[in-house]
């Protein structure tokens, strides 16, 4: 008689190597792009071309520690310091009122740390809305997360912190971005879609009606102005609408294979802050149509992948860090695009991984670090005959 083998199970972890090349293809990128896009401007007002590349690898640098660090250490410790995160993000926003307050064009978002060494709460902020809200809907249950005090409590929070990056550090986009993600994860999490149908609704009513009151009557107000630029940047060419149009203009002559990478011409003095939030257009310029579709589908591939192990996470609060995390990623790039193709109103936001800036990119770093923690922690059966 013939002696059946037992089948063995054996656990595997797993870790997403896909998601890790992406974020390294990523940067690497962005430092090539940053280089090409501040070169110019880096060597007629700081005299080194290579000004803002070496700022942003020594961040890169340091953002590649800051990952390790939180991809080794278990993502369920973060938990307990889910309220004092939002503690100390309310303390740091309040912060840039102090001596310790940085303005930069006109904004005061930063805090100075030491010497030239500063960073923006904001950023602090969004890790910490993202470990609030994932532990917040971790010990709600089911049944009181679907009514609308239940979500209003999970929500109270987030939109606090948006409202005081908004009010004290004119900070916007940032604003946006914490509630979109306190919105996406409760979304998630919950089973009952109408309210968030009922809210998103309400939303466009409410954008239809401050576009209306923007193109139709007189305002003093600066995002009123750029509301109404928006709709016709040609109204005013060397103001408000400048950067648009000169982005525009960046977008338009790339075609479809572009220039060529340090071919752009918008770069050289035309483009405001051209290394920042506006470097997609440099994009388009130099490396076409077919550059740009490149970089969002790895925004797509990086998102997909986010989106696959926050479905196979071991647990509720993995999966909405995930979750958390993508939804910011996602966020921040369609806002991004959508400013720099005027597809909606002129704010400053920044393409992660890509846009010049130490700050965004260790926290973003970090995330992804949370990210692929989750991915160590999914386990694989394998059937060994």
């Amino acid at each position: 008689m013939p002696v059946r083998k037992k089948n063995k199970t054996k656990n595997q972890s797993f870790f997403d190597y896909t998601l890790l090349f992406v974020v390294i293809f990523l940067i690497a990128f962005g430092l090539i792009m940053i280089y090409s896009t501040s070169s110019y401007e880096a060597t007629g007002q700081l005299g080194d071309s290579t000004y803002y590349l070496r700022h942003q690898f020594t961040a890169t640098i340091a953002g590649t520690l800051v990952m390790i660090f939180t991809i080794m250490v278990d993502y369920h410790r973060w938990e307990k310091y889910a309220f004092v995160g939002m503690g100390v993000s309310i303390f740091l926003i309040f912060l840039v009122l102090t001596p310790m307050g940085v303005e930069v064009n006109g904004a005061r978002r930063w805090i100075r740390v030491v010497g030239s060494l500063q960073f923006q709460p904001a950023e602090i902020v969004k890790i910490a809305v993202i470990l609030f809200c994932a532990s917040m809907i971790t010990h709600f249950s089911k049944k009181k997360l679907a009514t609308i005090k239940g979500a209003a409590i999970v929500i109270a929070a987030p939109a606090v912190m948006a409202v005081l990056l908004w009010q004290i550090t004119d900070n916007l986009s940032s604003g946006i971005i914490v509630g979109g993600i306190a919105v996406v994860m409760l979304f998630v999490a919950d089973s009952d879609y109408k309210k968030y149908i009922i809210a998103f609704l309400l939303v466009v009513a409410l954008g239809a009606v401050v576009v209306y009151a923007a193109t139709h009557m007189q305002s003093d107000s600066f995002r009123m102005g750029r509301i109404a630029i928006w709709l016709d940047p040609e109204k005013d060419p060397d103001g408000i609408g400048f950067q648009t149009l000169q982005a525009l203009y960046a977008i338009g002559s790339g075609g479809i294979f572009g220039k060529g990478l340090g071919g752009s011409m918008q770069k050289l003095g035309f483009l405001p802050e051209a290394q920042n939030d506006m470097i997609f257009s440099i994009i388009c310029e130099e490396l076409g149509l077919f550059g740009a579709l490149a970089v969002i589908l790895l925004f797509v591939l990086l998102i997909w992948r986010c989106m696959v192990i926050s479905n196979n996470a071991p647990d509720l609060f993995g999966a909405l860090l995930v979750v958390g995390v993508m939804a910011h990623f996602a966020i921040q790039v369609v806002l991004n695009i959508a400013v720099v193709t005027n597809t909606m109103p002129n704010t400053g936001i920044s393409l992660p991984f890509i846009s010049y800036g130490g700050t965004s990119e260790m926290f973003l770093m970090a995330e992804i670090g949370l990210v692929l923690n989750v991915s160590r922690q999914i386990r694989l059966k394998d059937n060994v005959m």
